[in-house]
């Protein structure tokens, strides 16, 4: 495999989501601690994490945490799972099976970048734009236009990193009904499904409803439990599992067994940790709300319909990237500027940020927010 490009989200994180003093960008909701999620566990699942023996694990996944996993599905069962150190390795593992040099692949753009460097790195791949004038949504018939002989693989994301969008159930159906005629894989990123508004409807789960549907998900982002490290990819092609599962062998092998026990205990409690995480973001998006409506010439505002991230419109004549920089270095203030989400299959916007409203303490943020926009309008008065 070619060498990687650097990872420009990750490498933006890895210098200041630590640092920085008001974390305003997050797409996962907010974390759970140790003791407040034993509190959720029965004895016998108390007994069992105490207890247990710091060995290896399966690589396919603890089955008692595979079938609490199939039990999220609606036509899922344990052996329909594979269970991965984190999502990152599933979409490598995904890329690495599906893909080889004679392929092409379909991806959506914006993404999460290694949806588009990984298969770019083993293959020729085209980018399909979303609409920021019609919600963020795909066009269908730039997909279709964009299929040849040899594409194997088609990547979406809902709901959509980085703009919270979700794609409408009918063009979800007619994307499942053209890859199906064509025999195309479609890896579906379903890990903030379950987040967002209250009642906020999510789209059916891949490989429930396509039997090329690859399904991946991750206690991280939904759930708010990045630090277990445990995500997975629901399939019905058992075949692909068992390509995915001896990849592995030469990833991690296998899950952390005590990450493995908390997640069980998580899945066991989704509802109740869903409902929890859904209502931060109900009580902070509208805080959102009115900050924008202060300020409705610096930003263009649309809620989303998913997730906990939105994409807004900046309209400052510096631009975007260079008021994020002086965001963050000169108030501590961290947003994601759109030149993260730069692609190199098409044009994508660049004077957006990307916000997040799924963690607790936003008030001390926007305050921060609103007290740099203050300090700017004075000086340049």
């Amino acid at each position: 495999m070619p060498t990687l490009p650097d990872f420009r989200l990750e490498t933006h994180f890895s210098k200041w989501e630590f640092k920085a003093r008001y974390h305003m960008t997050a797409s996962d909701a907010e974390a759970m601690s140790m003791r407040d999620l034993l509190a959720m566990a029965t004895q016998e699942e108390r007994d069992a994490f105490d207890n247990m023996c710091l060995g290896y694990t399966e690589t396919f996944g603890d089955p008692d945490l595979r079938d609490a996993i199939a039990a999220t599905y609606a036509q899922q069962s344990a052996s329909s799972v594979l269970c991965f150190a984190g999502a990152s390795e599933g979409i490598f593992a995904a890329n690495q099976v599906l893909l080889d040099a004679d392929s092409h692949a379909i991806v959506v753009t914006p993404n999460y970048q290694s949806h588009e460097t990984l298969p770019v790195a083993i293959c020729e791949a085209t980018g399909i734009p979303l609409d920021p004038n019609d919600n963020w949504s795909l066009d269908i018939d730039r997909v279709a236009a964009a299929i040849r002989p040899n594409t194997k693989l088609v990547t979406i994301n809902f709901p959509h990193n980085p703009t919270g969008a979700i794609l409408p159930l009918d063009r979800y159906h007619a994307l499942v009904e053209l890859c199906r005629k064509h025999g195309i894989y479609i890896l579906h990123d379903e890990i903030f499904n379950g987040l967002g508004e209250t009642g906020a409807r999510h789209l059916p789960f891949i490989a429930d409803i396509y039997e090329r549907g690859l399904s991946l998900n991750v206690m991280s982002k939904s759930y708010g439990l990045p630090g277990l490290r445990i995500g997975w990819i629901a399939c019905q092609d058992a075949a692909i599992l068992s390509k995915m599962e001896r990849l592995k062998h030469y990833l991690s092998i296998c899950n952390s067994g005590p990450s493995e026990r908390l997640a069980l205990i998580a899945l066991r409690n989704k509802d109740r940790i869903l409902a929890r995480n859904c209502a931060i973001v109900d009580e902070n998006l509208p805080k959102w709300d009115a900050f924008f409506a202060r300020y409705e010439d610096l930003f263009t505002w649309h809620r989303p319909a998913g997730s906990c991230m939105a994409f807004p419109q900046y309209k400052g004549a510096e631009g975007a990237d260079a008021f994020c920089k002086a965001l963050v270095e000169e108030s501590g203030v961290l947003f994601l500027p759109s030149t993260i989400y730069s692609s190199d299959l098409g044009p994508t916007p660049q004077d957006r940020l990307r916000i997040g409203f799924g963690r607790t303490g936003l008030d001390e943020g926007l305050a921060a927010l609103d007290a740099h926009l203050s300090r700017n309008a004075k000086g340049s008065s």
